[in-house]
């Protein structure tokens, strides 16, 4: 499976300018199976949601089924919703034929009171597509790995980000702890530049195996990142560490 990251600037709760800017980079990308775009891609991270917040069939959702049919790919990136009276960040998996699945995010970011102004996620999602199993979830998260466990024996854990530059050093080690852990595909994309609160971000995209090396290594460019996941390799990976069959039961309490 193809997959192409993409790490860029995001304007500044300006959704219109972030479609266009992402259309562009999409433009470029002769053939893949899915692409992946960073946490809140269409307003930076924002504690704003009254004043961003789409509904979940607005302009930027249509915009993400448009892009999956044009490029017969699949699409996913998290988005400022209101859904009824409530504000999520909420991630998309939008398939080739525009049909979609949804992430609300589990845990809320505290230190910036995202849980004041959004409402938690309560389920976790596994998305089947093309033979391979993805658990996407978002930036936070990663801190988070009960939840993240693998109990599903999915093949792909995919994280989605805005995650300062001052904290890139944890970034790193938990994608890595991630995917030692679940012996699966870890994928984190994450934006660069400075955000409307003045934070900085340096990125460090990257793609790491079942045993926790690099398919893509961290990266601080802007730009666009295509990676293949082979899945007879991890499949030989797990055949021959079979770590998962030793793991802990336990039950999520929501």
């Amino acid at each position: 499976m193809k997959v192409s990251l993409i790490q860029t600037t995001l304007a500044w709760e300006d959704a219109a300018a972030n479609r266009a800017h992402f259309t562009s980079l999409i433009d470029t990308i002769e053939s893949t199976d899915l692409i992946v775009l960073p946490e809140m891609f269409a307003s930076g991270f924002t504690m704003n949601p009254a004043t961003v917040a789409e509904a979940p069939n607005d302009a930027t959702v249509q915009w993400m089924q448009q892009t999956a049919k044009a490029k017969d790919c699949a699409i996913t990136g998290s988005l400022a919703i209101k859904d009824g009276e409530d504000y999520y960040n909420r991630l998309f998996f939008v398939f080739p034929d525009g049909s979609i699945q949804t992430y609300n995010k589990r845990h809320l970011f505290s230190y910036a009171d995202e849980h004041k102004h959004y409402t938690k996620g309560t389920e976790k999602l596994i998305v089947d597509y093309k033979g391979w199993k993805i658990c996407p979830l978002i930036c936070y998260d990663l801190r988070f790995p009960v939840f993240a466990r693998n109990v599903e024996n999915y093949d792909v854990l995919l994280y989605v980000a805005n995650w300062p530059q001052v904290r890139t050093f944890a970034w790193d080690a938990l994608l890595k702890a991630r995917a030692i852990e679940n012996l699966s595909y870890t994928i984190g994309v994450n934006r660069v530049g400075q955000d409307g609160n003045g934070h900085a971000y340096s990125g460090h995209t990257q793609v790491l195996d079942a045993l926790g090396a690099y398919q893509l290594e961290p990266t601080e460019a802007d730009g666009v990142f295509t990676v293949e996941l082979n899945k007879e390799t991890l499949e030989a990976t797990r055949g021959r560490f079979a770590f998962l069959n030793d793991k802990d039961e336990f039950e999520i309490k929501l």
